[in-house]
């Protein structure tokens, strides 16, 4: 049986994140919903901002954990400082770009952006013909493959856009070095070196660049429209809408944002992404570049298609009982998401080579509880 209360809270948290003056009238079991109900959906650092950027504090419980997941957020923040500074040190030395991606460009170059952010790893994007070598000095300075089995190995490097993740031996840091934004057997391809060409350097750190706010954007929504599970949906979202309000004001900058996309094949997700935008957090996209977007888009990326499957999908949490439209939704997702990054053929040997791995491991650790 599903919760019909967990769907409408997850809509007062959007409403929230847009005008946190909405709290004012909150007791402290609504604080209670409101604070959890962001912690599922990894927006409670999102919600902590807006409520500090508005003046405004929560019942004091509630105050408890905000303040808890801002320390949290400003300490990941130093150490995603630090390991910019490690990877200056580390590949420097080979005068290639180093293009930070998602939330290490937020915090070293767009703090408005990553604001009250929790990440899990750091991106960056290299130029493919530089790989091996950015992966030797990686390794020379104790970053070591996460990944062990001669088909995952094979897997990330033949078909997929970045080396199989990295961890760095005495910091735990997990590193995803790209070669590309998108899988080399997606269906859209995007060019890594219009990317590149059009970044800025990083000041302090010259072998290390930032995305153009274009790009940041158009990555941030198509890493979106392609993911097959949305846990962090609604947060990714949430990100593309304070890129909008940071960015929006320059002038030109929707017309480079519809170059950007469509000239780097990405309209159709972004175009998906920009209308749910402005469907589930009231964003102000211009119509035009909605409609031009839509018209350069594929019509594999029909919004009127797949924008209430999406809606259907973030608007439910990911945990507990979900209603059969979500589960549809969320299906449809994951199918449609793997169909995108590579062709059918491909999809069903990797897809039933990882469903008999998986077999393979749950029946050893069966086999070794048994023996206890």
């Amino acid at each position: 049986m599903t919760d019909p209360g967990r769907t409408k809270a997850r809509r007062e948290l959007l409403l929230t994140l847009r005008d946190p003056a909405r709290t004012s009238a909150l007791d402290p079991r609504a604080w209670s919903v409101l604070v959890s109900t962001a912690r599922e959906a990894n927006l409670l650092g999102a919600l902590t901002t807006r409520l500090r950027e508005a003046g405004l504090r929560a019942d004091p419980q509630a105050q408890l954990h905000l303040d808890g997941i801002y320390a949290m957020g400003e300490r990941q923040h130093l150490s995603i400082r630090w390991e910019a500074h490690q990877l200056q040190a580390a590949l420097g030395v080979l005068e290639v770009p180093v293009l930070l991606l998602k939330g290490s460009a937020y915090v070293m170059g767009f703090p408005e952006i990553g604001a009250g952010r929790l990440f899990g790893d750091i991106d960056i994007l290299v130029p493919k013909a530089a790989l091996a070598d950015v992966e030797s000095r990686l390794m020379l300075h104790g970053w070591v493959s996460a990944k062990t089995d001669p088909y995952d190995q094979r897997y990330y490097r033949q078909w997929m856009h970045e080396l199989p993740p990295m961890s760095h031996l005495r910091r735990g840091t997990v590193l995803d070095v790209h070669h590309n934004i998108l899988p080399l057997t997606a269906r859209n391809a995007p060019n890594a070196q219009a990317i590149l060409d059009r970044s800025r350097p990083l000041p302090g750190l010259p072998a290390l660049r930032l995305p153009c706010p274009e790009d940041l954007l158009v990555h941030c929504l198509t890493h979106l429209m392609h993911e097959g599970e949305l846990h962090n949906g609604l947060r990714d979202l949430h990100d593309a809408h304070r890129m909008v309000g940071l960015f929006a004001a320059a002038e030109d900058f929707w017309a480079r944002l519809e170059s950007v996309a469509a000239g780097n094949d990405l309209a159709g997700p972004v175009s998906l992404g920009l209308r749910l935008l402005v469907h589930l957090f009231g964003t102000d996209v211009p119509n035009a570049t909605l409609a031009a977007l839509s018209a350069s888009a594929s019509p594999d990326w029909a919004w009127q298609r797949w924008l209430p499957v999406y809606e259907a999908a973030l608007l439910e949490p990911a945990t507990g009982a979900t209603s059969v439209r979500a589960a549809w939704a969320r299906q449809r997702i994951y199918v449609r998401s793997h169909a995108l990054r590579m062709p059918t053929g491909l999809l069903i040997r990797h897809l039933l080579r990882k469903a008999w791995m998986r077999r393979r491991a749950s029946a050893a650790d069966s086999a070794a509880a048994a023996t206890h």
